[in-house]
């Protein structure tokens, strides 16, 4: 008999619907969890539509997880029963190569597992994600929540948050540095909450100014409309950084033209071809950096959740009746949120 509940695509034509299926049995490394809150991203409408054309259905999504501890494996010795825990994007990787050796398991030289639509390294079975009431996952990739942190609030710094603490980490984001946001969605917002925090002025760039209040109140001490060519020429040659998460194809010269010599143009939204072309002299001319970040390793997930809990940074959630989720994928798609949706799991386990 199936030991678990969710919502899944079973193609690519069809909505969200209840089903029934089996978690794998617990190993010796693993942590139980009875998921309390899922964040909705963008991704998991690319897996249940199949958009990239890699789904394997059924497709039970959701990679921002938030729950309780309800049993522990043998070997498991950072988590008890009763703990709040979170699961992101991956829930292994070979956790030999370099990547993995050096806490980067999101670069697995084989491939990180990924939290749905992966397969499993040890039966080959296909992994489920957060749309559901438990999950199993080894304790290498769950992550300890701060008492300090609103559980729910917190579960899309899991995708949205560590996509975006990440760059600004790696790349040496700090006090004085001046660092502009290009998008003002669900990543955006947290890019501006991370740097502002780090001690940067930040400068979000929009197409929009119905957004530029809105921007203020997330902390920007500038905004940009970047469709108008006096703003965008006022501030060539001004950025140390440019946090780009913009999903669709756009054109990144006018950016790059924003940053100072040693500039870094760092891409978190985009994973297409890039057009228009990039022009070589505006990297070469000024020795700036175009550059990509895909979220975080483990001990960085944990780390951020703790910056988070240390500044007061929660996402801007709006919350879900799980059936609902059809309706908010329609939402999403026209940019209907402000920022994340993230599905109370109740809604499931008391319907």
């Amino acid at each position: 008999m199936a030991n678990a509940k969710g919502y899944a695509a079973e193609s690519a034509n069809s909505p969200l619907a209840p089903i029934s299926f089996d978690r794998r049995e617990p190993r010796p490394d693993d942590v139980s969890i009875d998921i309390d809150y899922c964040g909705v991203c963008h991704t998991d409408i690319h897996f249940a539509q199949n958009d990239w054309g890699v789904s394997q259905f059924p497709v039970v999504p959701g990679h921002e997880i938030i729950g309780r501890v309800t049993a522990v494996g043998p070997e498991v010795k950072s988590y008890k029963v009763g703990d709040m825990v979170g699961v992101g994007c991956m829930v292994d990787s070979c956790r030999s190569c370099s990547s993995c050796e050096s806490g980067l398991e999101q670069y697995c030289a084989e491939g990180m597992t990924g939290t749905y639509n992966g397969v499993d390294r040890h039966d080959g079975s296909i992994t489920y994600g957060g749309y559901s009431d438990k999950v199993v996952v080894s304790e290498r990739f769950v992550v300890k929540v701060p008492e300090k942190l609103d559980p729910a609030a917190a579960a899309p710094i899991l995708c949205a948050g560590i996509t975006t603490y990440s760059p600004l980490r790696h790349y040496g984001v700090k006090a004085g540095d001046k660092v502009g946001v290009i998008g003002m969605g669900g990543l955006g917002h947290m890019g501006v909450k991370f740097a502002k925090a780090l001690g940067a002025e930040v400068t979000i760039f929009t197409r929009s100014e119905s957004k530029v209040s809105e921007a203020k109140k997330q902390g920007a001490d500038h905004v940009v409309i970047s469709t108008d060519k006096n703003q965008m020429k006022a501030v060539r040659e001004t950025f140390d950084f440019m946090l780009d998460t913009i999903p669709v194809q756009h054109d990144v010269n006018p950016y790059l033209n924003s940053l100072k010599v040693d500039g870094a143009h760092i891409l978190v939204g985009l994973l297409d071809p890039i057009e228009p072309a990039v022009q070589a002299g505006a990297l070469v001319g000024k020795r700036r950096v175009l550059a990509g970040s895909l979220i975080g390793g483990m001990p960085e997930t944990q780390e951020v959740l703790d910056f988070c809990a240390k500044h007061d940074i929660t996402c801007d959630v709006e919350m879900l009746d799980i059936k609902n989720i059809n309706e908010a994928y329609e939402r999403m798609k026209k940019g209907d949120v402000k920022y994340r949706f993230v599905i109370d799991m109740n809604t499931l386990k008391n319907g």
